[in-house]
């Protein structure tokens, strides 16, 4: 039995739309893409719901999942920047330890 994933689009278009009409226009570029990324998923998730408004960021960032694909583009991310596992963990709000063990296995 394959595994099936909620259709994260329309979720986040109904909210928008139902709630947050004035952020349409910056979510459209995201929206529009044929498939979304944790990444992607995670950006609209700030655009819409302003950090000011998430008190508890410590108990929703444990609740986070990567897959593979999601890991390797933060590798290569900080890659591409040259940055050290400290600045690439608050630039993605991870723990730099979680970088470091992402780097031993994937690297």
């Amino acid at each position: 039995m394959e595994k099936s994933s909620p259709n994260y689009k329309l979720i986040y278009r109904d909210i928008i739309n139902k709630k947050y009409p004035n952020k349409i226009s910056i979510c459209q570029k995201i929206l529009s893409k044929e498939k979304l990324s944790v990444l992607d998923i995670i950006r609209l998730n700030d655009i819409i719901f302003d950090n000011s408004q998430i008190q508890n960021s410590s108990k929703n960032q444990k609740l986070r999942s990567y897959d593979r694909e999601t890991i390797l583009k933060i590798l290569d991310f900080q890659k591409m920047h040259n940055l050290n596992n400290l600045q690439t963990a608050s630039h993605f709000k991870l723990s730099r330890n979680t970088i470091r063990k992402w780097k031993m296995i994937y690297l």
